[in-house]
């Protein structure tokens, strides 16, 4: 998903403490930070990335060369001499030493998500720029192959809608409360140092020992705020930046998703368009009122009684989840692919038996079993980590209530109450980014998790750096994703030369 949370509540104060008691590096500082010296100096043992014959992601990054390791972090950079962590990294070597930039940080977003993979998929859109970086992937703290770290939940997200009245909502409450308590319960020794902030220290491990005075770095959705938080919490220590899917870090809070309330709306709209094109194929409509008419059946007859999806039950809960992630692109293969799981689901609604597609059961495996516990877990406790507030059960509800008649299909989900309102105080007040980086920014008009609105804040505070617009499209995550040609050239460019286009570039889709 994307990004989410928290409050100011911890105060300046506490950003103080946190200011003189935690290690940090500046632009002219050589040395490790104090007492970080043995992870800073640390020497990386390259290995194969292979851990099994099984192991498909493994060999994908063999066969291209890659070699992975496994580096030693603290968990409480408080505490250096306290308990360690690994954090596993890959690495593509760069094939042109004579022009070569140096390393470029990779990180697909979430939180929570993988990104050891990233070499590989990024490299290809990269072409011939790409054999002048060190291609690093990293899976962040309690992510993919770092240490991890479980809360045993049943389900794989804190991310529901809420249904359509105040019993379902309840329900929803206490499932959030009960998810926190989870958390607390099994991992609350280590929850207070699962934090953006931390991630960001990491990374500059990862930079010196990776032997580099600067990274270059290039961040999706939520990627792009801990690109934020690394450059004001260590100045001078990025040279080529792109974040891709801007986080506008002001609107970072538990309820960040409340920002692209009407966009999902609108893409959910612009979807049932295409598929009521396309009728014949489908089956849920030959207008967009019918195919809209045919999703409320849906999850009308999923809060009557769970839908059975193959083995999975699927309530009213998740199955606007389902909507949800299909509306994360818009191209005619995403399109595509939702239609044919909305068809899946009207289906189980008129109570026929139904078996779900292949991406549609690795979804409800994730969501409504204990498979996904541990991406799940992982993206509650950094989001709760950062910015957890309490601002009272009720106040999620009547803001669900307030945007129902615009947004009927949308804002049960995105003003949704999630376990971040029952987490315990932060450690760390969030950061604030009040800094001036030289960036490239990309972001579609129609994005659907980071909205457009947050990239355009985010560049008029970044009066440095520059912004690629793509006008239209319905898209979260432009960049080596969608396609686009005038986009990953342009990018690719800056990459290659280090040099900002002069003005704004606006590409079209």
């Amino acid at each position: 998903m994307n990004s989410c949370r928290r409050a100011a509540v911890v105060g300046a104060a506490l950003a103080a403490v946190g200011a003189a008691t935690l290690p940090s590096a500046t632009a002219d500082d050589d040395t490790a930070p104090s007492g970080l010296g043995r992870y800073y100096g640390q020497s990386i043992d390259w290995h194969d990335c292979a851990r099994g014959p099984d192991d498909t992601t493994g060999r994908k990054l063999d066969d291209a060369g890659a070699r992975c390791a496994d580096l030693t972090v603290p968990l409480d950079y408080t505490d250096p001499g306290g308990r360690t962590l690994t954090v596993a990294v890959s690495r593509l070597r760069a094939t042109d030493r004579a022009h070569r930039v140096g390393p470029l940080l990779l990180n697909n977003g979430g939180p929570g998500g993988p990104s050891l993979d990233m070499p590989l998929t990024v490299g290809e859109t990269m072409g011939k720029v790409a054999g002048k970086y060190d291609l690093i992937g990293m899976d962040p703290r309690f992510v993919g192959r770092s240490t991890p770290l479980d809360c045993g939940w049943d389900v794989g997200s804190m991310i529901v809608s809420a249904g359509d009245d105040k019993a379902s909502y309840r329900r929803t409450v206490a499932r959030q409360r009960d998810l926190a308590e989870r958390c607390r319960r099994t991992n609350g020794d280590v929850l207070p140092h699962v934090s953006t902030r931390n991630t960001a220290r990491d990374m500059d491990v990862v930079r010196a020992a990776l032997g580099a005075e600067r990274i270059s770095y290039l961040g999706y959705s939520y990627g792009s705020y801990l690109g934020e938080v690394y450059t004001k919490l260590f100045p001078g220590r990025t040279d080529r930046m792109v974040l891709d899917g801007v986080i506008d870090p002001a609107r970072y809070k538990q309820t960040l998703l409340a920002d692209a309330t009407g966009a999902n709306e609108r893409a959910l709209h612009a979807w049932a368009a295409w598929t009521a094109a396309r009728d014949k194929t489908y089956g849920l409509g030959d207008t967009t009122k019918e195919v809209l008419a045919s999703v409320r059946r849906t999850q009308s007859a999923a809060a009557e009684k769970p839908l059975s999806v193959g083995k999975f039950s699927v309530d009213e809960h998740v199955v606007p989840l389902v909507y949800f992630a299909g509306l994360g692109g818009d191209r005619d293969d995403r399109r595509a692919e939702l239609a044919a799981e909305a068809r899946t689901l009207a289906r189980a609604a008129d109570r026929e038996p139904v078996e779900p597609g292949e991406v549609l059961a690795g979804f409800l495996e994730a969501m409504t079993t204990g498979a996904g516990s541990q991406q799940g877990s992982v993206q509650a406790a950094i989001l709760c980590g950062d910015v957890a507030t309490r601002r009272g059960t009720d106040s999620y509800w009547r803001d669900i209530e307030a945007a129902r008649d615009t947004a009927p299909f949308a804002a049960p989900l995105t003003h949704d109450i999630n376990a971040c309102e029952f987490w315990d105080r932060p450690a760390e007040a969030p950061t604030v980014i009040d800094n001036d980086v030289p960036a490239l920014l990309v972001n579609a008009t129609g994005d659907t998790r980071t909205t457009y609105a947050g990239a355009r804040r985010m560049r008029a505070q970044w009066s440095k750096s520059r912004l690629i617009t793509l006008p239209g499209a319905l898209q979260h995550g432009v960049y080596s994703d969608y396609g686009n040609a005038c986009t990953d050239r342009r990018v690719n460019t800056y990459l290659d030369t280090g040099k900002l286009p002069e003005r704004d570039l606006t590409c079209r889709p």
